[in-house]
């Protein structure tokens, strides 16, 4: 990921705000709901790997709800 204050979202979102955007901080990886800007969760960029691998592996399915 590279290192700046521009917040990132997946190509996923289609333009739609509702999603999760990320941006890199003098190293610190931040994280907040495009449509909640106020609210920034700070992680390393270890954790955040370790959370995207599990993502990945299915690690969080259980919490989504089919609508």
């Amino acid at each position: 990921m590279a290192s700046g204050s521009t917040w990132q979202a997946s190509s996923y979102t289609a333009n739609n705000n509702n999603c999760v955007e990320v941006r890199v901080v003098e190293g610190v990886i931040e994280l907040r709901e495009s449509d909640d800007g106020e609210v920034i969760v700070h992680t390393t960029a270890a954790r955040f790997a370790a959370f995207l691998q599990g993502a990945k592996a299915g690690a969080f399915d259980h919490l989504t709800t089919d609508a």
